[in-house]
């Protein structure tokens, strides 16, 4: 028997994941649909926030990321703000960020990325694949990061309107005012989609 033929179990796993990447992102929703019909799109170079009802653009606002800089979130503590499509999958009260809208990362993409990089481990990788599927928050407690999300500044003063408004300060996340955060949750719901770009 030609060894060399076979395929080593290491390959074996990463094509079943990749397979299951594929298969989520093209057939299975990852969220039950927002009630509201707009989706969010970020665009993170341009520091702008647009909720959207299919092309028609109803509301802009600026916005700050993460500190980290371009690029895609890859791990913990790069203070990047991933790239990619996400849900709103919780609401929360925040004494540090006024409202918290957490999304769904990492997700699958992350997840595919994370363990062929061997960055997380088969057993987190499944556990942030059932996530998905179930519509739950996925592990946050990965080498990819978590809590991720859209949020206020909280405690607004003088200094840190300013900062908010020249630098991208946050760990991750999407920062806007807290009276902009009251107004874009007029237009968002636990699914609403959120369409992060460089």
């Amino acid at each position: 028997m030609n060894r060399r033929a076979l395929p080593s179990i290491a390959a074996y796993h990463l094509a079943t994941c990749f397979f299951t990447f594929v298969f989520l992102l093209t057939v299975t929703q990852p969220v039950v649909a927002a009630s509201k019909p707009y989706e969010i799109e970020i665009v993170k170079s341009q520091r702008v926030l647009l909720v959207k009802n299919g092309n028609k653009i109803e509301k802009s606002f600026r916005v700050a990321s993460g500190r980290g800089g371009k690029g895609d979130k890859k791990k913990l503590g790069d203070h990047k703000t991933p790239v990619g499509i996400y849900r709103i999958i919780e609401r929360k009260d925040s004494e540090k960020f006024h409202i918290f809208l957490r999304l769904n990362y990492p997700n699958v993409k992350d997840a595919f990325w994370g363990l062929k990089n061997r960055v997380i481990t088969r057993g987190e990788f499944d556990a942030i694949v059932q996530a998905y599927e179930t519509r739950s928050v996925p592990p946050q407690d990965t080498a990819l990061g978590g809590s991720v999300g859209i949020h206020g500044i909280g405690a607004e003063n003088v200094d840190t309107l300013d900062v908010h408004a020249v630098s991208n300060w946050t760990e991750g996340c999407v920062a806007l005012t807290n009276e902009q955060l009251e107004e874009l949750l007029r237009y968002v719901d636990i699914g609403t989609r959120v369409v992060i770009s460089e």
